[in-house]
């Protein structure tokens, strides 16, 4: 490398002594979530010193980057451009920093996860039971959800978030299991009975949703005779209800099979092509340990190993 590289790169590093780089912090949070008030508690600032940062940044990065929009904030090009290298950059400065930050043989945190009581059911018992084994000091918390919205994966009580993957997520997300919609019924229909003549001959027990269950559209989409025979407003309670009390119902294989653990249940695979019904894990982008979103993705994946 010639003298004038190297004086390129020496200065350019030497420029940070000059910067109060205490202001990256509370810039990633007011870029996160666009409101001086919820920055400034965020971070354990005052919200005038929060509005005195916010003067300081757009001084030094000569933007504006937040600008009001009616009732709300909005960011400019710039602010946005900034977020995914600020906040690469500082999770980097917390792991020199931090390091060692989680030693699961002594750690005695809470660890979230935001599910929906059907994942739970599945996944819950052996997330609990390697959780005993590898972090015993730890307490698992499942915060039940229905459908996520933006504060499922922002809420700082949340490490990570279980959706079905036609949920949307506006962060990354990477699949933990598979699953797939089958046809379960009353262990007493005639076993020599099709998926397909259960599903015309026995009354459906049916979740109590505004949201019709999609393979009822692709029943209905092939002239698929069925009736309804009840509803319930507790998804879960659908397959007990009908391993105990006869009907059947299109629900979650994994979900399913869980339930066949606890009481006899028959399983058939639904006689027309779907799309998959995959599980994925979402995390909560201001997490900054990055061992301890390793540890816990590594347990996540050897509790789904056997699904």
């Amino acid at each position: 490398m010639g003298d004038g590289e190297e004086g390129t790169t020496g200065s350019g590093l030497d420029r940070l002594a000059s910067v109060n780089l205490n202001l990256l912090v509370p810039l990633l949070a007011l870029l996160e979530e666009r409101s001086v008030t919820r920055a400034a508690q965020r971070v354990g600032l005052s919200q005038p010193a929060m509005s005195h940062a916010l003067t300081r940044m757009r001084r030094l990065l000569g933007d504006e980057l937040v600008v009001r929009q009616g009732t709300g904030m909005t960011l400019t090009p710039r602010a946005l451009e900034l977020i995914p290298p600020l906040r690469s950059a500082l999770e980097q400065a917390a792991r020199v920093v931090n390091f060692p930050s989680f030693d699961p043989a002594t750690d005695r945190r809470v660890i979230t996860v935001a599910l929906t009581n059907s994942t739970a059911f599945v996944i819950g018992p052996r997330l609990t039971r390697l959780l005993a084994e590898r972090a015993p000091h730890t307490t698992l918390r499942l915060r039940t959800i229905t459908v996520p919205t933006e504060a499922t994966f922002t809420d700082l009580g949340v490490d990570v978030v279980l959706i079905s993957e036609g949920h949307f997520s506006p962060y990354p997300r990477e699949r933990l299991y598979n699953d797939r919609c089958v046809v379960v019924a009353s262990p007493d229909t005639p076993p020599e009975a099709s998926a397909l003549d259960l599903l015309t001959t026995q009354p459906h027990i049916v979740v109590d949703t505004d949201r019709r269950v999609f393979p009822y559209s692709v029943l209905e989409e092939k002239g698929i005779p069925y009736r309804v025979g009840q509803l319930s407003s507790d998804f879960l309670l659908v397959p007990f209800l009908v391993a105990r009390a006869g009907g059947v119902a299109l629900f979650r294989y994994q979900v399913a099979a869980t339930m066949r653990t606890l009481t006899d249940l028959r399983i058939e695979e639904f006689p027309f092509p779907l799309p998959g019904l995959g599980i994925d894990m979402v995390w909560n982008p201001r997490l900054t340990d990055q061992y301890f979103v390793e540890w816990l993705r590594t347990l996540l994946f050897d509790a789904a190993a056997q699904l």
